[in-house]
């Protein structure tokens, strides 16, 4: 479909939710986990990035995850996440804006993004694994190559503040993206591929509110998803400042 800065008159919504997904950081230098140049491609989650590795061998899920803080020291919010944190600021006070982010990388917040739901965590954040232990999730930016730190208050493993395979999402954020849902008459899902869970049940959840539902990705979804009544094809770092850089007050 066509795109321009007109596509959407966003002063005709009152409640916007927005999915992103990994496609949204690649401008940043970062790279997706499916597709082309996918980190998938190189690393088997299934030996690093899930429950049961942590269980098994905790020092994988650091292997990787020192690698990818590595990644995150030099990266920046592009031109994508910048458009998004603009256009909340610039929203009326009637209007609703919530973020939903599948990324780990905590780029949305450093661009200014207020209302953000991590739904798979932060990368720059280590807890404790013992979910009974009163540490609070710290910021922490080491990698731990050599060694798997402990918990200071109650000896056990210590681990990054993201959800692993096998795990279900964070009740909190989990709670606040259906109540977000629930409401929403605009939703747009942009670098995710829209059929695997988290993007397929939101986009189902918000068509059944009877928002209107958009997709923008770099590929065509296969199989399509029916909820989606929208496509536009192309890069985030250029289409979502097209979108959305026209909100000067609608």
């Amino acid at each position: 479909m066509l795109l321009s800065k007109n596509t959407i008159n966003f002063s005709n919504y009152r409640n916007i939710v927005v999915l992103t997904g990994a496609g949204v950081s690649v401008a940043s230098g970062l790279p997706p986990y499916r597709g082309p140049g996918g980190l998938w491609n190189n690393i088997n989650p299934d030996d690093h990035a899930d429950l049961a590795v942590l269980e098994n061998n905790p020092g994988a899920v650091w292997e990787l995850s020192g690698i990818e803080r590595k990644t995150l020291e030099n990266a920046k919010p592009n031109v994508a996440h910048i458009a998004l944190a603009e256009f909340e600021s610039k929203l009326f006070s009637s209007q609703q804006f919530t973020l939903i982010t599948q990324n780990i990388d905590g780029l949305h917040q450093q661009a200014g993004s207020q209302n953000v739901i991590e739904i798979h965590g932060n990368l720059h954040r280590t807890k404790c694994s013992n979910t009974d232990c009163s540490l609070e999730p710290y910021i922490d930016h080491l990698s731990y190559k050599e060694t798997v730190p402990q918990c200071p208050l109650c000896g056990s493993i210590l681990r990054p503040d993201i959800v692993l395979f096998g795990e279900y999402l964070p009740v909190k954020e989990e709670w606040l993206s259906k109540r977000a849902l629930r409401d929403c008459d605009l939703f747009i899902a942009i670098g995710t591929s829209g059929t695997v869970s988290p993007a397929s049940q939101f986009v189902r959840s918000a068509d059944y509110s009877g928002a209107r539902t958009i997709l923008i990705n770099l590929e065509p979804m296969k199989p399509k998803n029916p909820y989606f009544q929208e496509e536009y094809l192309g890069l985030a770092e250029e289409i979502v400042p097209i979108l959305f850089g026209n909100n000067d007050g609608n």
